[in-house]
């Protein structure tokens, strides 16, 4: 009995570090901003929307950060340039991407 006692408690304190561990991380951002540019388009609005798809498949791609990191509405520290010329709009979004 006291080996299923002493059992318990172990993994009970072994389960509450883990949920601390991952409520101190939540929110925490990746070390470098991540820059990523989209396609030309006729639309401004659509050359964000290319901007943006790219920046969350190139966070998502990265080694050590992740799909958990992907929402460019969580990121900081964000910057939206577009250019318009002649053929178009292109947008280049920079940001930090971070935790929920």
């Amino acid at each position: 009995m006291r080996a299923v006692v002493a059992a318990s408690l172990l993994i009970c304190t072994f389960v509450s570090s883990i949920a601390l561990t991952t409520t101190v991380q939540a929110g925490a951002c990746a070390e470098s901003a991540v820059s990523a540019r989209g396609e030309e388009s006729r639309f401004v609005w659509m050359a964000k929307t290319k901007a943006r798809a790219n920046w969350r498949r190139k966070v998502r791609s990265m080694p050590g950060i992740g799909p958990s990191y992907a929402n460019w509405a969580r990121a900081e520290n964000t910057e939206e340039r577009c250019m318009t010329g002649p053929s178009g709009t292109v947008c280049i979004f920079t940001g930090t991407p971070c935790l929920p």
